[in-house]
């Protein structure tokens, strides 16, 4: 899946399916605390190779009707990692997504045009109707990345997570399958 995310030739931006051989850049991006204070917590710091593996290994088996988790690529580089995990019960037909992009490719729109992509692609392909994520309220390009990409919001969960040992408000923005 690639788009041109603009009309000045720059590369594309594109999604692949993970390849354990992406477990460095994972590594290299993910060892950096402005990325991880964005994330929810499960991920160790610093994060390894071996960390990685483990990672893409538990993205390549999961059940492929539920977890649609990508490496972004710019330029046929991994920049970045997304992905949309459909949501159990009542909430089968929704999906949260998430993402990240290293630090030295923020301000570029590559984050949008992944989204725009994850979601074409969900939408496309599966009988999910609607996308969710969650960001931080302190996580303005995260915001800004979801209303560039579609995203609308919602409203805020008021003390709504635990966060290096902070309580933190987040945000709510969902984008709904065109009908």
């Amino acid at each position: 899946m690639s788009t041109d995310y603009n009309e000045t030739h720059e590369p594309t931006v594109s999604l692949r399916e993970w390849q354990l051989s992406d477990a460095a850049a994972l590594a290299e991006m993910l060892t950096n605390k402005k990325i991880l204070d964005n994330l929810r917590d499960g991920l160790p710091y610093p994060y390894t190779e071996e960390d990685g593996e483990f990672f893409i290994n538990s993205m390549l088996s999961a059940d492929k009707n539920d977890t649609f988790a990508f490496a972004v690529l710019y330029a046929g580089e991994v920049v970045g990692s997304i992905g949309a995990f459909r949501q159990q019960n009542i909430h089968s037909k929704t999906a949260e997504v998430g993402y990240y992009i290293g630090e030295k490719h923020w301000g570029k729109g590559i984050c949008s045009a992944a989204v725009t992509l994850l979601s074409r692609y969900v939408f496309e392909n599966t009988d999910i109707i609607r996308l969710f994520a969650e960001p931080f309220a302190t996580n303005a390009g995260s915001m800004r990345v979801l209303e560039k990409a579609g995203f609308e919001y919602e409203g805020t969960l008021r003390k709504n997570a635990v966060k290096n040992g902070k309580i933190i408000d987040m945000k709510m923005y969902s984008l709904i399958k065109p009908l």
